[in-house]
C-alpha cells in the first residue's frame, strides 16, 4: 500500500541543508515515536535552530565532545541530551556531516497516542500542555538518552521518524529570540513557531541557573 502524501517519511536530503532553512520548514511535520505500547504522534509547532560551532548558544560551540558527538554525525539523526539533571531534550541534526547544527523541538500537538502521552504527563491540565516545551515534549514521547543518535530516516519501524505532514505556510510562521539563551547568542531570532497555535510555549529570557546543577 502506498502511503498518503502526508505520511511519507522526510528524506535525508531534507535535513542536509542549512539549519535556518530546515527549522521553519519542520513546523507542521509529524514526529512519530514508536513505543512497545504503541505509537505516539506529534505535530511540530515550535522549534529553535542552533548553528553548531558558529553559534555561541550551541552545545557544539567549543567543539566536539563525548556528549555532543551525535551533532557532528550525518544529518537526519537525533541528538538527545540531559539538562540540569532533570530533563531530556530532543534535537534533529541537520546540515552537512561535521557542521554540528541541529533543531531543538520545543513544542507540538499530540495527535495520536494521547492516552500514552497522558500517562507520562499526568500533571498536564489540558492536552495542549502535553508537549508544550522541550522537557514536556520529551517526557510525553518517552524520549531519553537511549534514543541519542537514532536515524530519523530509517523507515516506519524506527523508534523515531519524521513524516511530511502539512507544513505550516511561511506567512503563519513567526520567529524571535530563543528561550533561555544568554550571552552572544541571546538575540539571535532563531526560534520559530506556528503563529497562534495553543501548544507553543511562552517565551522566557535567560536566567542563570544554580551552579549546583549542570548539564550532562
Amino acid at each position: 500500500m502506498i502511503a498518503a502524501p502526508d505520511r511519507m517519511p522526510l528524506a535525508r536530503e531534507f535535513f542536509d541543508r542549512p539549519v535556518l532553512e530546515v527549522a521553519p520548514e519542520l513546523l507542521g511535520r509529524i514526529l512519530v515515536r514508536t513505543t512497545p505500547m504503541g505509537p505516539i504522534e506529534l505535530r511540530i509547532t515550535e522549534v529553535e535552530a542552533y548553528d553548531g560551532e558558529a553559534d555561541p548558544g550551541s552545545h557544539a560551540y567549543r567543539g566536539r565532545t563525548e556528549r555532543n558527538a551525535s551533532m557532528f554525525g550525518p544529518p537526519g539523526h537525533a541528538y538527545v541530551y540531559f539538562i540540569y539533571g532533570m530533563w531530556f531534550s530532543l534535537n534533529l541534526v541537520c546540515g552537512p556531516e561535521g557542521t554540528a547544527s541541529g533543531v531543538l523541538l520545543r513544542g507540538g500537538e499530540v495527535i495520536k497516542g494521547t492516552d500514552l502521552a497522558r500517562e507520562r504527563r499526568p500533571k498536564a491540565r489540558h492536552d495542549r500542555e502535553l508537549a508544550q516545551g522541550p522537557a514536556r515534549l520529551a517526557t510525553a514521547l518517552d524520549v531519553d538518552r537511549s534514543l541519542n543518535g537514532t536515524d530519523l530516516c530509517a523507515g516506519p519501524n524506527a523508534p523515531l521518524s519524521v513524516l511530511t505532514g502539512h507544513p505550516v505556510p511561511r506567512r503563519r510562521v513567526s520567529n524571535g529570540p530563543r528561550t533561555g539563551v544568554g550571552g552572544e547568542g541571546a538575540t539571535h531570532p532563531w526560534r520559530f513557531w506556528a503563529d497562534g497555535d495553543p501548544t507553543v510555549s511562552p517565551y522566557r529570557a535567560h536566567v542563570p541557573r544554580n551552579r549546583g546543577k549542570r548539564e550532562t
